[in-house]
């Protein structure tokens, strides 16, 4: 690389962001809602997972309770999550951006960073492909995305957001400072509220008043590795090369999938009865195992959380010679641990429920017998093997364990 290069490296990055993407495709062929505010999960206990545009004028927000939700806008049209839609319709998303580069790093279900150096040539500059990817996007999807263009992949992700809705940000390296610097440091990806609140205690507010301050005191204000971290953000410092694959969400990654899988539930009232936390425990066990078997990984840790309806927040872990990715074998190893929590806590009810699995690696030839946590059910290998090809083919919920329907 040149002197000149090295200084000013090309805005080849492109982080691409469905604009309220779980909204936006339950709605799509609703056109009736497309004006009015609709939430996306947000049930009497749950968490809102997505809010359209005209809800967020409310100020609803992902990540909110369902029930502060409703109090800021009752009329809220509040629809289910369907993932038999939602997934393929990812799946499809990121096909689209393949056609564009082979260098796709997928962060989740509805967001993707995308190297574009090698497209070029062929395609043009990265405005102009940012420009196709997102007319492509809404005619193969009817839904729409924004774009965010830099040379590193935190002021990609950071310009993706100035973006929203529905447009396209570049920060070229020489107006970084211009365009960054006067912002809330809470805007930089990897800033979370806690971080940005004891900024703000010592009176770095803006990204600017971060950038004056040396590494070696803002290791010592916020952590060593936080510290190192935060200083070069607010530089403009960051990854350039991305990670082909990614997280490998839903088991459609070609990457390296997460370290762990997991899933949660926050029931719709506290539940004491231990037959209905078996029942909540195997279903969550049977959506985790799936997508351990989807990505071709097998674990040896189970966790588990309970939260009670104080909000008390338990985990608790149990770690196999030999690991697995049978769904009775982990749902046994899960509803132990959680009986265990349970019953060491008489006369409380619980108010959620997660199943996590860990120490994940790739499932090789020789796994093919599912050794297992404990002593290994004949046949429950064979008879997740077949669920999955009739899900596959027919949706999640074409086969489902009676127990919890």
């Amino acid at each position: 690389m040149t002197g000149p290069e090295r200084s000013n490296p090309p805005c080849t990055l492109l982080h691409v962001d469905m604009d309220a993407f779980y909204a936006s495709v339950m709605t799509r062929d609703r056109p009736e809602l497309r004006q009015v505010p609709v939430i996306v999960g947000g049930g009497h206990r749950g968490v809102v997972l997505a809010a359209n545009y005209p809800a967020r004028r409310y100020g609803i927000r992902s990540g909110m309770s369902g029930v502060e939700a409703h109090r800021l806008c009752p009329t809220a049209v509040r629809l289910a999550p369907d993932f038999d839609v939602l997934v393929p319709t990812s799946r499809a998303i990121m096909e689209t951006f393949r056609t564009f580069t082979p260098v796709v790093e997928v962060m989740s279900l509805d967001e993707a960073f995308l190297d574009v150096r090698g497209a070029r040539r062929l395609l043009g500059a990265p405005h102009e492909i940012a420009a196709a990817i997102r007319v492509r996007i809404r005619e193969e999807q009817g839904i729409p995305c924004s774009v965010g263009i830099a040379a590193t992949v935190s002021v990609a992700k950071l310009a993706s957001r100035r973006a929203k809705p529905d447009g396209v940000v570049e920060i070229p390296p020489d107006r970084f400072v211009e365009m960054v610097h006067p912002l809330d440091v809470g805007e930089l990806y990897g800033v979370g509220p806690a971080t940005r609140e004891r900024l703000h205690r010592l009176g770095l507010i803006t990204v600017g008043d971060v950038a004056t301050i040396a590494r070696t005191d803002l290791q010592r204000m916020i952590g060593q590795h936080a510290g190192g971290h935060l200083h070069a953000l607010v530089h403009g410092e960051d990854r350039r090369e991305l990670r082909p694959g990614g997280a490998g969400v839903f088991g459609f990654g070609e990457g390296t999938p997460e370290g762990s899988m997991g899933a949660q539930h926050t029931m719709a009232v506290d539940v004491a009865d231990r037959i209905r936390l078996a029942r909540e425990v195997l279903a969550l066990s049977t959506r985790v195992a799936a997508r351990a078997r989807a990505a071709g990984k097998v674990a040896r840790t189970v966790a588990v959380t309970v939260r009670f309806s104080d909000f008390t927040t338990l985990s608790r872990s149990r770690t196999a010679g030999e690991p697995t990715d049978v769904t009775q074998e982990i749902y046994r190893t899960a509803l132990a641990l959680v009986l265990a929590v349970v019953e060491a806590h008489p006369g409380r009810a619980v108010r959620l429920l997660g199943v996590r699995i860990e120490g994940l690696q790739r499932r090789r030839p020789e796994d093919g017998r599912q050794l297992a946590f404990g002593e290994r059910a004949p046949g429950w290998p064979d008879a997740d093997r077949a669920v999955d090809r009739v899900s596959t083919r027919f949706g999640r919920r074409a086969v489902q364990r009676a127990s919890v329907l």
